[in-house]
C-alpha cells in the first residue's frame, strides 16, 4: 500500500485536486487518481473531494493508493508460433493483436496465458504476472520474443537485457521517402508530461534511447527501413520514428489517423516488426541469432507500395 500526504503551498491554490496530484509525479495515471479519488482514497484534511475541487492554502492532502488486487493467471490454449524451444529457453513469433502479458483490461487471451498453457512449470519465473517474460513486444507489433523456462534462464537473460548486449533487429514501413542512406537517432524518452498514454522527448523523467536505421528500399511516398536498437524503451521506435517526420504506417497514436490509409492503402496495425533477435544462450553461452519471416499483411502493404512505384515510373515515361 502506498502513502503520501502532501501540503498545498501558495503556487498549488485553486489547482484542480487531480492536476495537482498528477503533477507531484507518484507513478500514477490522472485516470487512475481520479478513480482513487472516487472511491475515497483520497482525501483533503481529513475529508473526501471530487476531482474538481480547488486547493486552498495549507490544505492537507493525502493519497493512498490500496495493494494490487492480486491476479490468477490461467493456462490458455492459444497456439505458439514456435521459432525455437529447449528445456532453458522458448523463442516464439509473436502475431500482431495480441498482448504479451496480462494488465488492466487484457486479463486473458496473453502470450503468457498461452505460455503456461504450453510450458506448465513457468508459474513464479519472474513474477506472478510475467513468469517468464524479460522483453516484450507492443500489441500490434509483430515477431520475435524469448522467454524463459526457469530462474536460471531468467536471470541470464534479463542480465543481457540489462547490458544491452541482446541484438534486436526490426523491420518498418514509414510514412514519406526517407533520404539519409543511414542514420542514428538518439533522443532521450519517458512518459509524456501531458499525455500519459503516450512516449516522447517532453516528459520529466527522459531515458537515453538509441536506434539505428538503414533504408531498404524506396517507394513513391514510403520507405521500408531496417532498425537495431541499443536500448528497448517502451514505443521506442515509433517514437523516435514519429520525432524524425517518418512514423511507422498504421501507427496512430503517434502518426495520426491518416496512417491507417496511407496513400489509399488500408493499412489495419502499426507496420512493424522484430525481425531478428540475438541472444547468449543461458546454459551453453553460445550466441544464437533467430529470425522471423516478414508477415503476410506487412507482405501486401509491401506489393502495393511497389506497384505504386511502378505505376509512377510508367507515367514519367
Amino acid at each position: 500500500m502506498l502513502f503520501q500526504k502532501f501540503i498545498a503551498a501558495e503556487k498549488d491554490v485553486y489547482q484542480r485536486i487531480d492536476h495537482f496530484l498528477v503533477k507531484q509525479d507518484i507513478g500514477i495515471s490522472r485516470t487512475y487518481i481520479q478513480r482513487l479519488i472516487k472511491d475515497g482514497h483520497v482525501t483533503v484534511n481529513n475529508k473526501s473531494v471530487k476531482s474538481n475541487y480547488r486547493l486552498r492554502l495549507n490544505d492537507e492532502i493525502v493519497v493512498i493508493v490500496p495493494p494490487p488486487t492480486e491476479l490468477e493467471i490461467v493456462p490458455e490454449n492459444i497456439p505458439l508460433d514456435i521459432i525455437y524451444e529447449d528445456s532453458s529457453i522458448i523463442v516464439i513469433n509473436k502475431p500482431a493483436g495480441i498482448v504479451v502479458h496480462p494488465a488492466a483490461g487484457n486479463y486473458s487471451g496473453t502470450i503468457v496465458n498461452a505460455l503456461l498453457y504450453h510450458c506448465k512449470n513457468l508459474t513464479g519465473i519472474g513474477g506472478k504476472e510475467r513468469p517468464g517474460i524479460v522483453h516484450r513486444l507492443d500489441k500490434d507489433t509483430s515477431g520475435l520474443l524469448v522467454a524463459a523456462k526457469n530462474d536460471h534462464s531468467q536471470q541470464h537473460l534479463s542480465h543481457q537485457f540489462k547490458k544491452r548486449t541482446i541484438e534486436k533487429r526490426y523491420i518498418a514501413l514509414v510514412a514519406g521517402v526517407v533520404k539519409k542512406e543511414s542514420g542514428t537517432i538518439e533522443i532521450p524518452i519517458g512518459r509524456d508530461i501531458k499525455d500519459r498514454k503516450k512516449i516522447s522527448p517532453t516528459t520529466k523523467r527522459a531515458r537515453t534511447a538509441i536506434t539505428h536505421f538503414k533504408v531498404a528500399e524506396r517507394f513513391k511516398n514510403a520507405s521500408l527501413l531496417e532498425i537495431k536498437i541499443e536500448t528497448g524503451r517502451t514505443h521506442q521506435i515509433r517514437v523516435h520514428l514519429a520525432d524524425f517526420k517518418h512514423p511507422v504506417l498504421g501507427d496512430i497514436q503517434y502518426g495520426g489517423k491518416n496512417m491507417r490509409n496511407w496513400d489509399n492503402i488500408h493499412i489495419a496495425r502499426q507496420m512493424l516488426h522484430a525481425e531478428r533477435l540475438g541472444i547468449i544462450h543461458p546454459v551453453t553461452e553460445r550466441f544464437m541469432e533467430f529470425k522471423a519471416e516478414t508477415p503476410e499483411d506487412m507482405k501486401r502493404v509491401r506489393t502495393l507500395l511497389r506497384e505504386k512505384n511502378e505505376i509512377a515510373s510508367l507515367r514519367s515515361q
